[in-house]
C-alpha cells in the first residue's frame, strides 16, 4: 500500500460511530442486511444476509490493495449495527477520493443516520486528510440514492454510460457528483443546521 494512503480511523459522534469494518462485524451485518430485504432491489448494492461474510472479505481484500476503506456504522446508544459505508477510489496524489458502498438496514432509512455518517466521513476527508476533493457515483435507476447524494450538497458532475454490471447483470450507466474542499464550509454549515432541526 501506498504510504501516502490514508490510515483507517474509528470515527465518532453522538449518536453513531463508524468502526474500521472487521470480520466481528458480520452477525450485525447481516441483521441490517435482512432489515428490509433491499438486496432484493436490482439497483442497491446491499449484500443478501448469507453473503456478509463474503462482503467483509471483499472489501478487506480491496482495503489491502489500497483501494477502499469501508467501515460499520455503529447506533451509540445500543451499539446495534446498522450498515456500512466505505472511502474509495483513494487517490492520494491528487487528493481526491470517493464516498460509497453505503447501505443501511431499512429500518433507519429517512432518518438522521446518513446525513450524519456522511457529515463525519467529509468532514474527516476535507479537514483531517486535507483532501480536495470528494466523490460520489450511483446507479442511473437509484433515483433514492441520487436525491440523497444532492441533499448532502454534491453537484452532479455528468453519466458515465456503459459503466458497471449491476446485480442482475444489466449494464448501467454511472451519476457522477462531487464536492470540493471551497464549497465543504457552506455544506458543513447546511447539514449542521439539518441535523440540528432534527434534533429539536
Amino acid at each position: 500500500m501506498d504510504a501516502t494512503f490514508p490510515i483507517h480511523t474509528l470515527l465518532k459522534s453522538e449518536s453513531i460511530s463508524l468502526e474500521p469494518l472487521v470480520m466481528l462485524h458480520e452477525a450485525g451485518l447481516r441483521e441490517a442486511a435482512a432489515d428490509g430485504e433491499l438486496w432484493k432491489i436490482r439497483v442497491t448494492s446491499v449484500p443478501e444476509p448469507n453473503q456478509t461474510r463474503k462482503y467483509i472479505e471483499d472489501a478487506l481484500t480491496m482495503q489491502k490493495e489500497g483501494k477502499r476503506l469501508p467501515y460499520a456504522v455503529i447506533e451509540a446508544a445500543t451499539g446495534r449495527l446498522l450498515g456500512s459505508s466505505s472511502y474509495h477510489d483513494i487517490l492520494p496524489a491528487v487528493k481526491r477520493l470517493e464516498i460509497g458502498y453505503t447501505w443501511y438496514a431499512q429500518s433507519v432509512h429517512r432518518s438522521h443516520v446518513n446525513t450524519t455518517a456522511k457529515l463525519m466521513l467529509m468532514t474527516h476527508a476535507f479537514e483531517t486528510l486535507g483532501y480536495n476533493v470528494v466523490g460520489w457515483r450511483t446507479d442511473n435507476f437509484n433515483f433514492a440514492s441520487q436525491r440523497a447524494i444532492e441533499r448532502l450538497g454534491a453537484k452532479k458532475d455528468g453519466v458515465i454510460r456503459g459503466h458497471a454490471l449491476r446485480r442482475d447483470g444489466t449494464i448501467r450507466d454511472t451519476v457522477m457528483y462531487s464536492l470540493t474542499r471551497g464549497e465543504w464550509p457552506e455544506v458543513k454549515a447546511q447539514l449542521l443546521y439539518t441535523l440540528s432541526k432534527h434534533r429539536s
